[in-house]
């Protein structure tokens, strides 16, 4: 089990953990009822906290942030000398807390995407899973919630019997999601990204081959080019720029230079 603290990323503490560290910690505060927010966080998700310090705020301030992208670990092993072996990849760490969540007969709930996205990926994680209990899902609303409606979810997924919520709204939303929820939830709140496509059979993932080289951008951009090409374009450009910098010491990014969120953004 590696677990080596958290370490700056383009001004973002990201954590030098395993799948092994990453689903004990987010199990342990299942087990006890805790609050806890928790993302895998890819480049797309790095450049967003570089650039805003209000989501860099958001960020420093969960409980673990795991190197999901092949080109986050490769720069923990590089500048700090992390020796992580793999990344922690949102959809992997996902059906690992699953399997772990049915063993220790913790329910489980499911928040975001479409409602077919959704429905189906909670009836596939049970055919793949027989013994996890899957408490309650329901998609997203696309929209900013209501004071109101924040405190309905709340109540839902708490009184389901939940342990574990599972969010899936796509990067930054998910996020800020994660951030604001936490403590109202009183579970860990993961936001695993692209994972409810995938293992709802929506969206194919990328080959092993294209994972372990850090070409998984690539095999989304091929499936959705319209949608994407900007952003990884854009994305991936900053965050070569950013980290050679880094490296090379030309740019000291600070952790501390944020700023906190003025209210909540309520995003659902």
């Amino acid at each position: 089990m590696v677990d080596r603290g958290k370490h700056n990323i383009l001004g973002v503490l990201v954590d030098t953990v395993d799948y092994a560290a990453a689903t004990e910690r987010i199990l342990l505060a299942a087990r006890d009822r805790q609050g806890f927010a928790a993302t895998a966080l890819a480049v797309h998700g790095l450049v967003l906290g570089h650039r805003d310090r209000v989501q860099r705020y958001r960020l420093n301030h969960f409980d673990l942030v795991t190197p999901d992208g092949q080109p986050v670990r490769w720069m923990l092993n590089l500048k700090y000398g992390a020796r992580l072996q793999d990344r922690v990849y949102g959809p992997a760490l996902m059906l690992r807390l699953c399997k772990a969540a049915a063993q220790e007969r913790l329910p489980v709930y499911f928040y975001g995407s479409s409602g077919a996205v959704v429905e189906r990926l909670a009836k596939n994680l049970k055919t793949r899973i027989p013994e996890l209990i899957v408490a309650g899902f329901e998609p997203s609303r696309f929209r900013r919630l209501t004071p109101g409606e924040k405190e309905d979810l709340c109540a839902r997924v708490k009184q389901s019997g939940a342990r574990l919520l599972f969010v899936g709204l796509g990067c930054p939303r998910q996020e800020i999601f994660a951030f604001e929820f936490r403590e109202d939830m009183a579970m860990p709140v993961v936001a695993v990204g692209a994972a409810f496509d995938y293992h709802s059979g929506f969206l194919r993932e990328p080959p092993a081959t294209m994972q372990r080289l850090g070409l998984q951008w690539l095999h989304r951009l091929l499936q959705e080019p319209g949608r994407l090409w900007r952003r990884y374009f854009e994305m991936n450009s900053a965050f070569l720029v950013a980290v050679c910098l880094q490296m090379l010491g030309w740019a000291k990014p600070n952790p501390l230079d944020t700023e906190a969120p003025c209210g909540d953004i309520l995003h659902g």
